[in-house]
């Protein structure tokens, strides 16, 4: 089965989850039982620095369902900008076949969720000036 493509959106210090549904070549559902999963997202095919790890699992395996996740802190530290990525299913007598492809688009973000930490002073600076 050849891969198919489809870009992805991430937000920076967001939590990404995405599910992704797979068809065999008559439609329908992929049965992945036996299987295992894998994604990794770089700055370029031909990057060996692997920018994001996703947590990557059979959510329904009668299904065809993948499911990609990566929680707030890890995309905190995805640079903005564009990456590829890749998804890749192992069966259980070790055959990997890539099951989708595409582009990952990162929005940089503004929003500390972390929080202020305690003891500190609100930050009064801003960029405008306000007549009061």
């Amino acid at each position: 089965m050849p891969a198919a493509y489809s870009d992805q959106y991430l937000e920076q210090g967001t939590t990404f989850n995405t599910l992704i549904t797979l068809d065999s070549s008559n439609g329908s559902a992929y049965n992945l039982y036996g299987f295992s999963v894998n994604s990794q997202a770089k700055k370029s095919y031909y990057s060996s620095n692997v920018i994001l790890q996703f947590t990557s699992s059979i959510y329904d395996a009668s299904n065809g369902i993948i499911q990609l996740s990566a929680n707030n802190s890890v995309t905190a530290n995805v640079p903005s900008g564009k990456l590829v990525y890749d998804v890749v299913i192992t069966d259980q007598y070790g055959v990997v076949t890539r099951v989708l492809e595409g582009q990952i688009f990162v929005a940089p973000g503004v929003t500390n969720v972390r929080g202020i930490p305690p003891g500190s002073p609100p930050n009064t600076n801003t960029d405008e000036e306000t007549d009061l």
